[in-house]
Order: structure tokens, then C-alpha cells, then sequence
């Protein structure tokens, strides 16, 4: 599946269960985030300089459903799904791309603390895949790349916090890990297998 079809999948499902839940009147939530990617630098056998990576503008659009709690606690199922479409990428020769896009997509179960009240703090855990296209030439005018774009599994963790403003709308913050595998860098083998995809943002959220 290419990556525009994946987008406009991932986009199609969010919409329609938004719109199915709606019709059922039920308690339900749509979110969307816009912050930055955070990636740890990776070193490289046979280079000194290990790879470093940009802090991505990156956008999250979150579709939720409350299935149970009290006023002490709520329990949602959420498809939180993640872009990053520019991550660029830095070494000391021409052995990676010149950058790469990011999608992650991480149905989960969230527990809010105190859901009914104007600060609702919360935690998430899921899974879900990731997926990785990458710029088809090499950074410095290095040549093609031959690395291939690639598809993961991803264990997605989160943290953050819901203030309410105003009737049916909150602002949330949030940071997520989304550890996923890594990208195709087959001229920089770093030796490792996954990467901590840190995702800190901050948007808004509309309860209906």
C-alpha cells in the first residue's frame, strides 16, 4: 500500500468511527495534536559520527471512546494516529537519506484520572504499526538511496493532561513513546533493532 493510500485509509477509518459514534449519541472524543518528533542519535559501526535526527513537525489526529469508570476514573479505547512528514538526517558521510516520513497507528486503552473534573490527567498503552518512507537520495549528493521504505510493529506509551475550557472542548498536552523499529539505513548499521520515537504536542479536544 503506498503511502498516500495509507494516509487516506488511516483518515477514512478515524472519520467514520467519529461519525458512527455520533449517530449512536454516545460519549465520544476527537482530537487533534500538532507538536515535534524527538529521535535519540544512533551510532554507527565503522563511523564516528553516530546519526542524528531533526525534531519533526509532526500532527496527531486521535479518535476515543469512553467504555467505562466513575468519577474517580475512565476507561477509553483510542486510535491515536501520528505524522511526521519531514525528518531530516545528519551523519558524517553519505550513508543515509536526506530524510524520511513518518506514520504510526496505535489503537490503545487510556485511563484518565478524574475525567468529570476541569484537569484530567491520563496514561496510555497500545500497539498498533509504523511505517517509514524514505527520501530517495542520499544527504551530501551522495546518490540513490538504497535504502527501502519499511513497516513495523510499534508499542505506543503516553502521557498527559486534559483541561477543560469550554463546554464540549478541552486543551490536551501530551508525550508519547512510539517504539517502533528502525528505518533501512543499510550503508549506517547501527546494531540495533528499535528506536524511542518521542512525540510532544499539544492541541485540542472536542467531547460529544
Amino acid at each position: 500500500m503506498s503511502e498516500k493510500r495509507l494516509l487516506l485509509a488511516t483518515l477514512a477509518v478515524v472519520t467514520a468511527l467519529a461519525a458512527s459514534a455520533a449517530a449512536q449519541d454516545e460519549k465520544n472524543e476527537v482530537t487533534g495534536i500538532i507538536g515535534r518528533t524527538f529521535i535519540s542519535d544512533q551510532g554507527t559501526k565503522g563511523f564516528v559520527q553516530p546519526v542524528r535526527s531533526g525534531k519533526g513537525l509532526s500532527f496527531e489526529v486521535n479518535y476515543a471512546r469512553h467504555v467505562l469508570g466513575n468519577t474517580i476514573y475512565g476507561v477509553s479505547l483510542e486510535v491515536p494516529a501520528m505524522f511526521n512528514f519531514d525528518e531530516d538526517l545528519n551523519a558524517g558521510g553519505p550513508i543515509v537519506p536526506i530524510d524520511y516520513r513518518q506514520i504510526f497507528v496505535t489503537p490503545a486503552a487510556r485511563v484518565n484520572l478524574f475525567p468529570s473534573t476541569a484537569f484530567s490527567p491520563w496514561v496510555s498503552l497500545g500497539g498498533g504499526f509504523a511505517h517509514f518512507s524514505e527520501n530517495k537520495m542520499l544527504i551530501y549528493s551522495g546518490g540513490a538511496n538504497p535504502g527501502k521504505s519499511k513497516t513495523s510493529g510499534v508499542l505506543e506509551g503516553g502521557l498527559g493532561l486534559d483541561v477543560r475550557v469550554w463546554h464540549h472542548f478541552s486543551v490536551r498536552g501530551e508525550v508519547r513513546d512510539f517504539w517502533s523499529g528502525e528505518p533501512d539505513f543499510p550503508l549506517a548499521p547501527t546494531g540495533k533493532t528499535r528506536q524511542h520515537n518521542y512525540f510532544v504536542g499539544g492541541g485540542f479536544v472536542w467531547h460529544f
